[in-house]
């Protein structure tokens, strides 16, 4: 990521140095999960749709440690993967939303809310910021080279009541809770970075 463009990392300290944690990432571009995973100050698994691993791409993100999603249907082996690696004290990487749209948060899907709530780990909110302002000259769907993209990570927080509870409710609220928290982030991030 530092060869091709110019990120700017701020609040990457704000990431718990060691036991289990989750990276609720917004996803407005599709260099916004190999930008985290290149800047982030610890090793990152993230939930990425099963079209991505097709040719060569398929056996280097199963390489690098990547958990292979089928959106379409509650995908038993991919929950059982994820929550192994925060079970190991991993870093485990999400897109909130689902998939790649305005990268607002504005539309959270449940899977963050039942990582979090059912493995206990916090939840560090990151912002990438810059991505999608500018189109590449020699490549259209990608930033320009050398442009700067802003990887903002905040504090990290608990997404669950303290109560343990993990029905429908539990899981509901702590979906409000997580897009307030995500949806503040970003907004601070704008600020912090004058985008």
């Amino acid at each position: 990521m530092y060869g091709l463009w110019k990120p700017r990392v701020l609040g990457a300290w704000r990431v718990p140095a060691s036991g289990p944690a989750i990276l609720a990432v917004n996803h407005s571009h599709n260099i916004d999960g190999p930008m985290v995973m290149g800047t982030a100050p610890r090793g990152t698994h993230f939930l990425i749709k099963k079209e991505a691993f097709v040719g060569p791409l398929g056996p280097f993100l199963e390489g690098i440690g990547q958990v292979k999603v089928d959106r379409a249907v509650a995908d038993r082996t991919a929950i059982t993967d994820a929550l192994a690696v925060l079970d190991q004290g991993g870093v485990l990487g999400i897109f909130p939303e689902g998939t790649r749209g305005e990268g607002d948060f504005a539309s959270l899907r449940a899977g963050l809310a039942y990582f979090a709530v059912r493995s206990g780990a916090p939840i560090v909110p990151v912002a990438v910021l810059g991505s999608t302002e500018r189109r590449g000259r020699l490549i259209k769907g990608l930033p320009p080279l050398r442009s700067r993209v802003d990887v903002v990570f905040g504090d990290a927080f608990e997404a669950g009541d303290g109560s343990g509870r993990r029905t429908r409710k539990a899981l509901d609220e702590a979906t409000v809770r997580i897009q307030d928290r995500l949806t503040g982030h970003l907004e601070n991030a704008g600020r912090l970075t004058g985008r």
